[in-house]
């Protein structure tokens, strides 16, 4: 079986790194791997591929950045040669970024057989460019495979034939327990002069947050409260960083002192920093999933989530972008008064397993 799977975003690489290994185990499997290049830091990319054992792509196609049309017409653009050249049996796509639907209409455009990994998600918002992409990637796709009970929900909802849908639970835990220990060694709190449940993690990227102002504005009113009692690390999204120099909003930062801004970090140090915080603050979906693990008091800086597994039994809370509500939850999670983790059914370091396993039974 020829399988072709799609990369284009940092979030993507931790989900196909399992997927990867698990079909090297496979003699009857031959994998192909594209990048989209739809998030085109080079050096980024390469310290990734690097740090989860990933191979190297097959094909890059080089895309960069644009508007979501630009940028979704280009990956389609690109993409369709290379499809035609391979002739997979199977197109896999992970997540909801713009590679993820843009692949997968020219996968099934020219008959390939589309695979959804991460399918179901939804957080009832269609102001997010991600929802838009999960909703009409999962109406596509041959096989859906769900991380959570309310993925499979979800698409029984709306109308999908259940023997599409399977849960199989979570790669990009398989990917977090198979590097927790090699994050371990990792010396990023040493070089940023860090004490171990001794600050806070900040990420912010979604536009809603930080192209408008008045809410970014919002947010920096709780942190900057936030900044007195203990440092917060942020490392800074480029999106993130244009919005902060566009406006006067950059000034503020540079008068807080505790509020400290670092490159991306690399997903070895990321998880070494995130694992070792007394709280984490972000509106990223992964990094509820992953605190959820990890047993780190989460704090979402939006009004919805798609993954709520992680607020009913993990440690993710919604507190949106009042600085009242923020400032609640943080003091009680850093008082201890915070819930404990529970694991999510599934989320045990073998969804790869499962999905190749029916991957070869199915198809």
């Amino acid at each position: 079986m020829k399988i072709l799977n799609v990369v284009g975003a940092r979030p993507n690489f931790m989900k196909i790194a399992p997927l990867m290994a698990e079909y090297g185990r496979h003699e009857k499997i031959h994998a192909i791997l594209v990048h989209t290049g739809q998030h085109y830091d080079e050096i980024m990319s390469k310290l990734f591929f690097s740090e989860l054992s990933i191979p190297k792509p097959d094909v890059n196609l080089e895309v960069g950045s644009g508007s979501h049309a630009v940028q979704t017409a280009e990956i389609m653009k690109r993409f369709e040669p290379v499809l035609i050249d391979y002739k997979p049996d199977v197109v896999v796509v992970v997540g909801d970024v713009n590679s993820t639907i843009a692949c997968g209409l020219v996968a099934v455009k020219l008959g390939a057989r589309l695979v959804h990994v991460e399918a179901g998600l939804r957080s009832g918002d269609r102001t997010m460019p991600e929802e838009i992409n999960r909703i009409l990637t999962d109406s596509i796709s041959d096989l859906l495979f769900c991380t959570e009970q309310s993925g499979v929900d979800n698409l029984l909802a709306e109308g999908i034939s259940a023997r599409k849908i399977h849960l199989v639970g979570n790669v990009m835990i398989d990917t977090l327990n198979k590097n927790l220990q090699k994050a371990g060694k990792s010396n990023i709190l040493s070089v940023l002069n860090l004490n171990s449940n001794d600050f806070a993690v900040l990420t912010l990227h979604r536009p809603s947050n930080v192209d408008d102002p008045v809410i970014f504005g919002r947010i920096l009113d709780a942190l900057t409260i936030i900044q007195n009692d203990m440092p917060v690390i942020f490392p800074i999204h480029p999106r993130t960083r244009k919005s902060l120099v566009s406006c006067s909003l950059g000034k503020r930062l540079e008068e807080m002192p505790g509020f400290r801004l670092t490159d991306p970090l690399g997903y070895l140090d990321f998880l070494k920093l995130m694992s070792n915080a007394k709280v984490v603050l972000t509106d990223s979906g992964g990094i509820q999933e992953e605190t959820t693990i990890l047993n780190i008091p989460c704090l979402t800086l939006r009004e919805n989530t798609e993954r709520p597994i992680t607020t009913e039994i993990g440690t993710n809370q919604i507190v949106g972008t009042d600085p009242t509500v923020i400032i609640q939850a943080y003091n009680r999670a850093v008082n201890g008064a915070w819930r404990k983790s529970v694991l999510p059914p599934l989320w045990d370091g073998c969804a790869a397993e499962r999905i190749v396993r029916i991957l070869l039974e199915e198809l």
